[in-house]
């Protein structure tokens, strides 16, 4: 467990510097606080609320991380971030690396999919669309929905967020 809080806090502490830098030009800034036990075990009720909580998410990922299957998640942000491009120019560029770093055979982040599903996608990104990701994006989503985050949800580090402090005795006045 303290492997796991170093590699979090590390991700954390380098994911808020990168923000930091960002949040200064938009004039805002983000922290990220451990979340109390009740917010941690929200994450538990559904896999979205687990994704759309900055901490759960980063807690995730070096869950993840552990396990040497990051490339998961790191597939679906990418995704996620795929779905969200205006341009048709940057959709195309974008969805080369995609390919490119989860889906060719041999790929730095290859990710399990079908071979049928990794021939769509071949033929689809000739021509980016905003879906050409759409099956293998459902079908990471549920694996590590059906896979990866129960056992998330059983690991001692979600069980430690989810534990509330003691109360001191300085605290009960006594």
């Amino acid at each position: 467990i303290k492997d796991w809080k170093t590699r979090l806090s590390y991700f954390l502490q380098n994911s808020s510097n990168s923000n930091k830098r960002k949040s200064k030009k938009a004039g805002k800034h983000r922290n990220y606080f451990r979340p109390s036990p009740e917010e941690a075990q929200l994450w538990s009720e559904a896999f979205d609320e687990l994704l759309a909580n900055k901490y759960g998410l980063a807690a995730f990922r070096a869950f993840l991380k552990s396990e040497f299957c990051e490339e998961n998640i790191e597939f679906w942000l990418a995704c996620e971030d795929f779905k969200k491009t205006k341009s048709p120019q940057k959709l195309t560029s974008k969805a080369k690396k995609i390919y490119n770093d989860f889906i060719e055979k041999e790929a730095p982040k290859e990710i399990n999919i079908d071979f049928q599903t990794k021939n769509m996608i071949a033929q689809n990104i000739q021509e980016a669309t905003l879906t050409c990701f759409s099956a293998a994006q459902k079908r990471v989503y549920s694996l590590m929905e059906n896979n990866s985050y129960p056992r998330f949800l059983e690991s001692e580090f979600y069980q430690e967020l989810c534990k509330k402090a003691p109360i001191s005795r300085a605290a009960q006045g006594t």
